[in-house]
């Protein structure tokens, strides 16, 4: 099914930049999470919002930043840069895709984003990780850790100790 929504340049531009990082990019620079609405105007997915490694948002607690990004009741993409270390001490960083539908968004707007969801794809190929969020509760280190791998005793910095990862 699709919806026959597009996908702006921008878009791609963004996953792009996001995905080959240059050794010339200063660190702080780099594209941590972009969030994607419809501009139903224009019949198109767009960006909503790109913070990098520097903004105030990202620098604390990524999960909560994620949280406060995700309105209660509408939809939306999400593409995270996620950062983490696995058993074998090997780190990572890998590009995880949302789609972020709470239940008290319309049955509509769900619907459309579902639908539209194939044209986003088709963009963002080599996504190793994509997760469907319906609550913020689903927005955790945990749920994360779960969908990268089942090996991942670090993510963002933070020991999962005593979680999934080693038991």
């Amino acid at each position: 099914m699709s919806s026959g929504v597009k996908v702006c340049d921008e878009v791609k531009n963004v996953f792009n930049k996001m995905k080959v990082v240059k050794k010339e990019d200063a660190e702080e620079d780099r594209i941590r999470l972009v969030t994607c609405v419809i501009d139903e105007e224009n019949g198109e997915i767009r960006v909503e919002q790109c913070l990098q490694q520097k903004s105030e948002e990202c620098k604390e607690d990524v999960f909560k930043c994620l949280q406060n990004l995700m309105p209660n009741d509408h939809c939306r993409y999400i593409l995270y840069d996620c950062h983490f270390e696995t058993e074998e001490c090997c780190k990572k960083e890998e590009l995880v895709f949302m789609l972020w539908t709470p239940d008290s968004a319309s049955i509509k707007e769900k619907m459309q984003y579902a639908s539209s969801k194939g044209a986003i794809d088709k963009v963002i190929e080599g996504v190793k990780h994509k997760m469907q969020m319906h609550d913020k509760a689903d927005i955790d280190k945990e749920e994360f850790a779960k969908c990268l791998t089942d090996k991942v005793k670090n993510l963002e910095g933070c020991s999962l100790r005593g979680s999934h990862a080693h038991k």
